[in-house]
């Protein structure tokens, strides 16, 4: 599979649309646009195989399933791992598995991308606190949004642009010389890596006040054969009663 230049943009301009702080699709849209199986997909669109991008985005995904950014580390980038993991695993024709060991390394590289975003943005937060000792709220505002998002813009679409574009030839060379054992030994790894991450969030999930909507969910899809979009909508009715009970609780001391 080869990828030409206007492709290469596209996958680098959909791995910026999903990092972490992005404003123009919303939080929860970049959030949602990070998760490794939407961006897989997107990545398939743009290769012109989104079923194939969907599987491997979703293979990808399982690793992350519990994943958080607490206090604003990033121990593991989903968003890059889901669009260059995707895109080495369509050009190079590997199986889902396989996309897996080598994404999740790929995901760690996007924490150097993350650091420096917020290393060179402290540059601006002090240019912003002069515009403030000035009363100045015009600036104050535009040097919160443009210039962080130019600057991400500019170190998210760059790398993974270069990474899609002169990576495939090398990736092919790369997957030759792994034949055999190499990718073996990589596809029974990529295997167990979606086991951590499904230990992840059923650790998260067996904690106080937690474990027995999980029981609830499992009852109602094993025992009613309901479907999961059925599921989540039951379980949205009762969080949101349950989250307003809470609230009343709290309000009346």
């Amino acid at each position: 599979m080869e990828i030409n230049v206007f492709q290469a943009f596209l996958i680098g301009f959909i791995y910026y649309m999903g990092t972490n702080g992005n404003p123009w699709p919303t939080v929860l849209g970049s959030y949602i646009i990070r998760q490794p199986v939407v961006g897989g997909t997107l990545v398939g669109f743009v290769l012109g195989d989104p079923v194939q991008g969907c599987i491997i985005g979703a293979a990808i995904n399982l690793p992350y399933i519990a994943f958080i950014t607490a206090g604003g580390a990033l121990p593991s980038d989903p968003g890059l791992a889901g669009t260059l993991g995707t895109t080495v695993a369509l050009v190079g024709k590997l199986d889902p598995t396989v996309a897996i060991a080598l994404a999740v390394p790929i995901g760690l590289l996007g924490t150097i991308i993350w650091v420096t975003h917020m290393t060179v943005d402290v540059w601006f937060v002090h240019m912003a606190d002069k515009a403030a000792e000035k009363g100045d709220l015009d600036k104050i505002c535009f040097l919160h949004i443009f210039p962080p998002q130019l600057l991400m813009l500019l170190m998210s679409v760059i790398p993974v642009t270069l990474g899609a574009y002169f990576g495939g030839d090398v990736i092919k060379s790369i997957i030759d010389l792994l034949q055999g054992m190499p990718l073996h030994i990589m596809g029974i790894i990529g295997g167990m890596l979606p086991a951590l991450g499904i230990a992840m969030n059923m650790s998260a999930m067996g904690r106080k006040g937690t474990l027995m909507f999980f029981v609830l969910g499992f009852a109602m899809s094993v025992y009613f054969n309901l479907g999961i979009i059925a599921v989540a909508l039951f379980a949205t009715i009762i969080s949101y009663f349950y989250s307003m009970n809470a609230r009343g609780e709290k309000a009346n001391g």
